[in-house]
């Protein structure tokens, strides 16, 4: 039963030890949200949470699906040496896997890392519990195909007898002032607040419709994660709640819970 559905962002500045002094102030409104999803997160009370990461390991044409039996990661990519440790559900993930075969869509088990974007989510949700996890990266196919394949995930969940939450992990856009890591986009904030529009009223085939020059100018890395949380949510009543957006670092951060 899916219980739980979030979208985060994964700004390094809000582990511990990352980023400069004064960073925590920086994404304050950011981490007061991260607070609000870990008690709504304890609330729910979930066995498992799947987690969509845009920095996991992906292959262009294929879904790929965290197999190893243990999952480990750390942080050293942004500046930590911690490990992190968590258990893989991999009822879930072979059940996923064999679903998505017999439904055409291109999909394989592979063994690897948590990654950054799967990690600092799961830092920030997990301080009091310790769920299984089921590891997911998206593909280069088709906003349509990301949306099925959510589908095809939801089935999973609802016959799994588990308890579980969604979270996708994902920034909008990485330009959206002058001093951005990537540079500035002078549209990358219309495109945002579209986004977050489309999502405020359901308006998922807006989404698929969004300009793809204009998406690839704002570099982002939240849409196809969130395509497939909404093809989790397909069919079920849920509802936008923005709990923050802000971009203190030219990146744009935005937490909102959906179920």
């Amino acid at each position: 039963m899916l219980v739980f559905a979030a979208i985060m962002p994964h700004p390094p500045e809000s582990i511990p030890g990352i980023g400069k002094p004064g960073s925590f102030g920086l994404i304050k409104k950011t981490l007061d949200a991260f607070e609000k999803l870990r008690i709504g997160l304890e609330k729910a009370d979930p066995e498992t949470i799947v987690i969509i990461s845009p920095h996991a390991y992906s292959e262009e044409y294929t879904f790929v699906i965290n197999s190893a039996s243990e999952l480990r990661g750390n942080l050293r990519e942004i500046g930590s040496n911690k490990e992190y440790k968590y258990a893989n559900d991999s009822k879930i993930t072979d059940e996923l896997n064999f679903l998505c075969l017999q439904k055409e869509l291109m999909a394989r088990l592979h063994p690897s890392l948590l990654d950054y974007g799967a990690l600092i989510p799961l830092y920030h949700l997990t301080k009091n519990i310790r769920p299984k996890v089921v590891h997911l990266a998206f593909s280069m196919m088709s906003y349509e195909f990301h949306y099925r394949y959510g589908e095809t995930l939801q089935k999973i969940i609802e016959n799994s007898g588990r308890r579980v939450a969604i979270i996708a992990s994902g920034n909008l856009s990485h330009r959206l002032t002058p001093d951005s890591p990537a540079g500035f986009y002078p549209k990358a904030k219309e495109f945002d607040k579209k986004v977050i529009r489309y999502l405020e009223n359901n308006e998922i085939s807006e989404l698929m419709l969004l300009d793809k020059r204009n998406i690839t100018k704002s570099a982002e890395c939240g849409l196809r994660p969130i395509m497939i949380l909404l093809g989790a949510l397909h069919g079920k009543k849920y509802k936008f709640n923005l709990l923050s957006y802000e971009y203190p670092t030219g990146i744009g951060y935005l937490t909102a819970r959906l179920l």
